[in-house]
Order: C-alpha cells, then sequence, then structure tokens
C-alpha cells in the first residue's frame, strides 16, 4: 500500500464532515418538527416526518466513517472507488420529506 495523493486525502476527508454535518442538519429538523405543537399540523404525520428525517440523520452519521474508511482503502490500493450505496437512500429521503412537508403545509392552510 502506498499513501495516495494528500488531495484526495483530504478530499475523502472533506466528504466524511459533509456527511456528518448532513447528519446534524437532518437531526435538527426531526427534532424542530418534533416540536411544533400538535394543533399546527396533523400529530401523525408530523411525527412520521420527524421519524423519517431523525432515521436518515442516524444512517448518515453512521455510514459516514465506514464510507471513509472504504474510499481511504481504495485510494491506498489505486483501486475503484466504491459505489456510493446510500445516495438513493437519502435522495429517496429527502424527496419522501418534502412530500410530508408539503402535505403538511397543505393541510394546515
Amino acid at each position: 500500500m502506498e499513501d495516495p495523493d494528500p488531495r484526495f486525502t483530504l478530499a475523502n476527508e472533506r466528504t466524511f464532515l459533509t456527511w456528518l454535518s448532513t447528519a446534524l442538519a437532518l437531526s435538527a429538523g426531526g427534532v424542530a418538527m418534533a416540536a411544533v405543537p400538535a394543533e399546527v399540523f396533523v400529530p401523525w404525520l408530523r411525527t412520521t416526518l420527524a421519524v423519517v428525517l431523525v432515521t436518515l440523520s442516524a444512517l448518515a452519521a453512521g455510514m459516514a466513517y465506514p464510507r471513509w474508511r472504504h474510499i481511504q482503502r481504495a485510494l491506498r490500493d489505486q483501486a475503484p472507488l466504491p459505489p456510493p450505496a446510500l445516495a438513493p437512500v437519502f435522495g429517496y429521503g429527502v424527496a419522501v420529506v418534502a412530500a410530508l412537508a408539503l402535505v403538511l403545509i397543505v393541510l394546515a392552510a
């Protein structure tokens, strides 16, 4: 194994930190949604939205380090990078959150 170009290692580290900041943002959104008064939005839908956000947060935080480690190993071995397996989960997850939020907004109007 040889050390990869430091630029790639630092880019991998920035991506890792971005996953963590995304996890924090998702968690904050979930907590904020859970704190919305019950009379503002439909309670079961508000709770569902909060649960989806916090679940996505846990996935992002939990998978950030293993993803960083796999990419770092691939860089050191000059092997192909692993595919972004969680990208569809987060893409569709955020789409579900947006759709639920839209429903909440329409029902509250």
